[in-house]
Order: C-alpha cells, then sequence, then structure tokens
C-alpha cells in the first residue's frame, strides 16, 4: 500500500516538473528605430521561410511559395501555429527573428503537409507591417457605427477594409469574408451574430 502511494506521489512530482513548451527566439535583425511593438490582436504583414530542423528542409516560403508575396495574420488568435504566436510578440517592423518551435507548439503528432508528425520547425521571420487589428480594445469603438455595444458582421467587415484602404492595400473580399468568420467563429459565444461589448472584452482582456 506504502508502495503504491509512493509511485503515485512521485509520478505526480515528476509530472509537475515536466517543463511547458517553448519557443526558442532569436533576434537576426532589429530596426535602429522602433516606434511600435507587437500585441496580440495586432494585424501582421510577415515574409517567412520555415524549414524542419533536423535536416533544414525548407517546406515552405513565401518568396517562393506565395508568388513572393508577404502574408497576413492576426497576433495571438490561433489564425497560425501556437510557436508564432508566442514568438511574435513584441516585436518591430524591420525586425528579424528565428523561431525554433517544438512539436507540441507547431504540428503535434499529426504534422501537416510536408511537415512529418512530431517535427521541430525553424522559422525566419520578417515584420513588415503592423496594423490595428479587430480585436484591439482601442477598435472596438471604431467598429461599433451604431453606438448599440455590440458588432455586427457587417460593421466588422466595414472596419477592416477602412484599414485596408487607409494604408493604400488591395481590399480582398474573400480575405475580409474568411477574417470575419473566423473572428465570429471564435467571439459570438451564444451564437446571437452579433459580437458584445462583454463578448469581445472577456476574451482579449490582455489587450
Amino acid at each position: 500500500m506504502v508502495s503504491v502511494f509512493l509511485c503515485v506521489l512521485l509520478s505526480c512530482v515528476s509530472g509537475a516538473l515536466i517543463p511547458e513548451a517553448e519557443v526558442n527566439v532569436a533576434v537576426i535583425h532589429e530596426p535602429f528605430v522602433c516606434k511600435r511593438k507587437t500585441k496580440t490582436g495586432d494585424m501582421l504583414l510577415v515574409h517567412y521561410e520555415g524549414f524542419l530542423q533536423h535536416n533544414d528542409t525548407l517546406f515552405h516560403s513565401t518568396y517562393r511559395d506565395n508568388k513572393g508575396q508577404p502574408v497576413w495574420f492576426t497576433l495571438g488568435i490561433r489564425e497560425v501555429i501556437t510557436g508564432w504566436d508566442k514568438g511574435l510578440q513584441n516585436m518591430c517592423v524591420g525586425e528579424k527573428r528565428q523561431l525554433i518551435i517544438p512539436p507540441a507548439l507547431a504540428y503535434g503528432k499529426d504534422g501537416k503537409g510536408k511537415v512529418p508528425p512530431e517535427s521541430t520547425l525553424k522559422f525566419i521571420v520578417s515584420l513588415m507591417e503592423i496594423r490595428n487589428g479587430p480585436r484591439s480594445h482601442e477598435s472596438f469603438q471604431e467598429m461599433d457605427l451604431d453606438d448599440d455595444w455590440k458588432l455586427s458582421k457587417a460593421e466588422v467587415k466595414a472596419y477592416l477594409k477602412s484599414e485596408f484602404q487607409k494604408h493604400g492595400a488591395e481590399v480582398n473580399e474573400t480575405h475580409h469574408d474568411a477574417l470575419v468568420k473566423d473572428i465570429f467563429e471564435k467571439e459570438d459565444e451564444d451564437g446571437d451574430g452579433f459580437i458584445s461589448a462583454r463578448e469581445f472584452t472577456y476574451n482579449h482582456d490582455e489587450l
């Protein structure tokens, strides 16, 4: 009985000591001037190359595979792998980072596409631009056009379009529709077709 208890106790202790998976972040290039750093909810424009760490095989590159175009995503809302959401925080425009991401924060035991299961990945990421995302507190009142303290899909989409147009970017209806769909799937907890101020603030009170 005592031995069983000790085994259970030791298992609990050893389990408690297992460290959480972390992203290894190395700054390759840092700009001389940094006016703003990335935070959860920001929309980021990045160029990147992704490698399998064990043999340095390139599995994806925006320079090669995306017609040479960088990609947009919203930081911290699981649009990308968790390793990116963690490893690209507090980053400056013009900064380049190397991220070494363990499987638990990448594609895990299933893998994806050219990435085998249980793969540690290396990314070289260059940040081109930061924009206010649809998830920041500062943006809520801008989006809430009728001041009813809840956001409709039309209001969120209008905000996205205005942000892109403000910066001279091409308006991509398909991309905006996908972003709006993703936002409402994650934020509209009661499924009423609106994001209330409570839902928005509760999910993003770290901003």
